[in-house]
């Protein structure tokens, strides 16, 4: 069986960061409040003129450094994310003639914070199918350009970065103890759409638009959710919560991480948190927290990862990966 093994990961986020006490400066919210319910403290925000397509080369070129790999070796960039620079091209493209990517296909995917995993899958398919060989695939953000800065319960809840991975086909044996992808299960349900969207776009406005969110039921759904999908992704591989080495989640909430963990029946030290210091970066959380754990000595190779996200649509999936 052809699996996707994970060369090599890496991130970027920018450089200025701005803390829960800088917000409280400018509008009606404290540290302590953003802390208390959601567990972040600080997020990374985009400089002018930094665009989504500048945050994900630079973290694909330390993806594909990590893997001993070039640009021109790859022959698919999946790139997830719902702040694309232009309503065309795909941001993609851009990142492929960054990366010197003269081969295959480079589109983007928009499943919001469930991007990363439905990229994942992409990419993973065509590889099995034969369809590429080497493929990247990044999550990369800047949702403060679509953030209502005047709205203390979403603009103080996301953050700005980017994330990438480096798969590569190998033969495996068909078991679970292959390293690489083992599983992905992948839904939406397009119901609960106005529970979290962007209030415009080029069809219906023809402008950018905010983001717009009901809060408690999104926490709702989420924590049903993730405890459902995260079982289904288990059993088509064949395993258990005791065989998770590795958490790695959505970073949107840590109470709705902390609930996922312990479903799971794994100690607090198994679940990788980053929303402390990135806050939600959408579809780059689940890479952000993959390297930092990676780069950290904590993700060894053999370790089974379970990755899980959801976001507006809505959308969620997880998957499962031997490291």
């Amino acid at each position: 069986m052809i699996r996707s093994v994970v060369q090599g990961c890496g991130a970027y986020l920018p450089e200025r960061v701005v803390s829960n006490a800088e917000l409280a400066r400018t509008m009606d919210t404290s540290d302590e409040w953003i802390q208390q319910r959601t567990g972040i403290r600080q997020r990374h925000i985009a400089a002018e003129g930094e665009f989504t397509s500048h945050l994900a080369i630079k973290a694909s070129q330390r993806a594909l450094d990590q893997a001993g790999l070039k640009g021109s070796d790859l022959d698919l960039i999946v790139l997830c994310t719902a702040t694309p620079d232009l309503t065309f091209p795909a941001t993609a493209t851009r990142v492929q003639a960054a990366l010197g990517m003269t081969k295959g296909a480079a589109f983007d995917v928009q499943a919001v914070c469930a991007g990363f995993i439905y990229g994942l899958s992409v990419a993973d398919s065509m590889i099995k199918s034969g369809l590429a060989s080497t493929a990247l695939v990044i999550g990369a953000e800047t949702f403060s350009r679509i953030l209502d800065w005047s709205d203390r319960g979403t603009s103080v809840l996301f953050g700005d970065g980017a994330g990438a991975v480096v798969l590569k086909a190998e033969q495996g044996e068909g078991t679970a103890h292959d390293r690489g992808i083992l599983a992905h299960a992948l839904h939406s349900d397009g119901r609960q759409h106005d529970i979290l969207y962007v209030d415009g776009g080029p069809s219906s406005t023809r402008t950018t638009g905010l983001l717009r969110m009901e809060g408690k039921e999104v926490f709702k759904h989420a924590v049903v959710n993730m405890a459902a999908v995260v079982g289904e992704v288990l059993d088509k591989a064949g395993l258990t919560s005791k065989d998770i080495d590795w958490l790695v989640p959505h970073q949107a909430n840590k109470r709705i991480i902390d609930g996922t963990g312990r479903k799971l029946g794994l100690p607090p030290e198994r679940v990788v948190i980053t929303v402390d210091r990135h806050a939600n970066t959408s579809a780059a959380s689940i890479p952000l927290a993959l390297e930092v754990a990676v780069n950290d000595g904590r993700v060894k190779r053999g370790d089974l990862l379970l990755m899980e996200g959801i976001g507006g649509g809505l959308a969620w999936g997880a998957s499962l990966v031997r490291w």
